[in-house]
């Protein structure tokens, strides 16, 4: 994470260096220089061990972001960072408050749950944005004919776009299944997943398929779901991930598990998510030890998800 002292130094130097470049106002320099050092910023909070600094810290960073952005609204770096910070702060510290206070203060998760779909939103707003700037009409592009809007997207700098955009909308979908036209917008976020993974397959060690493992084990049959292609989806994310990231367990351990309740594969998944080591792959210790938290909630609910 970077520290007071590095953001200063940032700020000097920004500041310095718009005095000596013509023809240019000194405020696009530094807020696109921001977006730019912003971005390249997000791996040092990834490394952080301590969730609850992130939590507290993350809600300033964003409308940090936000400020740069009105200055500044068709900087993609900037857009990307808040479509990314926007979903991960909601689903790590709003989303999943909600589920680990459920049982004990409904009303509670209710809000928890209402305030996350309305930061998914705010997400998938900035994410579109990002993705108009390369391909002018994509939003509409993409209601009308998605397939080929995607297709249309063909740059491999647009693929953390396209993953954090269709995130933030499948996510913000979960919440909200009584409502029937934001559900039909579902396959328009597999569409550009599997865009994505065209273009990169490895993106990110293998969150992508995380993706598919919730996006295809999380429907019926009757709406295109497949335990089958679930499967597929979790060793393709466990290979790309090496052993460095436990997302992909608990994603299927939830999703698929719960749903063909089998037991014992549920507790081997979460077993295994347990075992991965934080500090192995440091870039990914803060997903991990919030993976590791889920995992431990849903373990200590085994007896609630499955009737024997």
């Amino acid at each position: 994470m970077t520290t007071r002292t590095t953001w200063l130094a940032t700020l000097a130097v920004l500041s310095a260096a718009a005095l000596v470049v013509p023809g240019c106002s000194p405020k696009t320099v530094i807020v696109n220089a921001m977006g730019s050092a912003l971005a390249g910023e997000a791996s040092g909070w990834g490394r952080d061990d301590d969730p609850e600094l992130v939590r507290d810290a993350t809600p300033f960073a964003l409308k940090t972001i936000e400020s740069l952005i009105a200055e500044a609204p068709r900087n993609t770096d900037l857009l990307l960072a808040a479509s990314s910070g926007f979903t991960e702060y909601s689903y790590a510290f709003v989303q999943s408050d909600a589920d680990y206070v459920e049982a004990s203060d409904l009303a509670r998760a209710t809000a928890l749950r209402a305030r996350a779909g309305r930061l998914y939103r705010r997400a998938r707003e900035y994410g579109l944005r990002g993705l108009e700037v390369g391909n002018p009409g994509f939003r509409s592009a993409l209601r009308s004919d998605g397939a080929r809007a995607v297709a249309a997207v063909r740059s491999r700098t647009e693929v953390p776009l396209l993953y954090w955009t269709a995130a933030a909308w499948a996510l913000e979908i979960s919440l909200a299944k009584q409502d029937a036209d934001l559900t039909a917008d579902l396959p328009l976020t597999g569409l550009m997943v599997h865009r994505a993974i065209e273009l990169q397959p490895g993106y990110g060690g293998g969150v992508l398929y995380d993706f598919l493992i919730a996006y295809d084990g999380g429907r019926p049959a009757a709406a295109g779901g497949s335990v089958e292609r679930a499967r597929a989806d979790l060793q393709e994310a466990l290979a790309l991930a090496g052993g460095t990231r436990a997302a992909p367990y608990v994603t299927f351990a939830e999703t698929v598990s719960v749903v063909t309740q089998n037991r014992a594969e549920f507790v081997k998944l979460l077993d295994e998510a347990l075992a991965i080591d934080p500090g192995r792959a440091p870039d990914q210790r803060l997903a991990n030890l919030i993976a590791q938290k889920r995992a431990r909630w849903l373990l200590a609910r085994v007896d609630e998800l499955f009737i024997e």
